[in-house]
């Protein structure tokens, strides 16, 4: 049985009779840094966002397996998936899971294998020789730079505070971890098994997962690739070109068009 600090966290938005869509986030693990997407979104769809635990001993079939767990202890019983960079490796096997009905799969900085695993080993390695109060100092820095691109809309501004401070000792623990499975995980077979469609957008300056070394694998990989979308945004797309993000998001899943 999963301990109460081991399950996923699920919040819902949006009416019922809209599609459902499942954000998976990425290595920060919640739904702090989704804001923008979701004042873009303006209820068009039902959106589920969703929080990782801070284990250290779950493997990516375990992610999926909470995920499923997770949106079944909410009624949820399908919809399309929404994963952002490691999410997307979440993805693959939740995809894959029977008890959760996939209707199309969107990735968001989101990949195969990633195209530099030796860099994932090198982010762990500078995070593991920082020290806690210089990390601090840093996502200080990013808060305001934060506040200069994204605006001051209360929503956004109140995600980037609560995405500082959930930055603790154990979730940076949980964060090296993550590192951890991007850098060995290997899906090219969950892949091969994938039959709904597959869309993938991205921020046209990531140096974190390059598009350029992504979209080929994708294409190369994934045979229900149906479009792959280069947004003016970085790796964190859904934040940092919400509005084009949310504009495409809608045309895929089908959702309220109306602005």
């Amino acid at each position: 049985m999963t301990a109460p600090d081991e399950r996923v966290e699920v919040r819902v938005s949006g009416a019922a009779d809209r599609p459902t869509l499942v954000y998976l986030p990425g290595l920060h693990g919640d739904w702090t840094l989704i804001a923008g997407l979701r004042g873009a979104l303006r209820g068009r769809v039902r959106l589920v966002e969703l929080t990782y635990p801070r284990t250290l001993a779950w493997s990516l079939d375990h992610y999926a397996q909470g995920v499923a767990a997770a949106l079944r202890r909410e009624g949820i019983a399908g919809g399309w998936l929404l994963g952002e960079s490691f999410g997307s490796q979440v993805l693959w096997p939740l995809a894959a899971n029977p008890g959760f009905h996939v209707e199309g799969i969107i990735l968001a900085g989101g990949f195969t294998r990633h195209p530099m695993p030796w860099g994932a080993r090198l982010v762990a390695g500078m995070l593991r020789a920082c020290p806690l109060p210089c990390l601090r100092l840093g996502l200080r820095a990013y808060g305001a730079v934060a506040r200069c691109r994204f605006g001051s809309a209360p929503e956004v501004a109140a995600g980037t505070r609560e995405f500082i401070a959930r930055r603790t000792r154990e979730d940076l623990q949980a964060i090296l971890h993550r590192l951890r499975l991007v850098a060995e995980n290997q899906p090219a077979a969950l892949l091969r098994e994938v039959r709904v469609p597959v869309y993938a957008l991205t921020g046209w300056l990531d140096p974190i997962v390059p598009w350029f070394f992504v979209r080929p694998a994708l294409r190369r990989d994934c045979r229900t690739l149906r479009a792959y979308r280069i947004l003016n945004g970085d790796h964190n797309v859904l934040n940092s070109a919400p509005t084009q993000a949310a504009r495409q998001i809608i045309e895929w899943v089908g959702g309220d068009a109306r602005p």
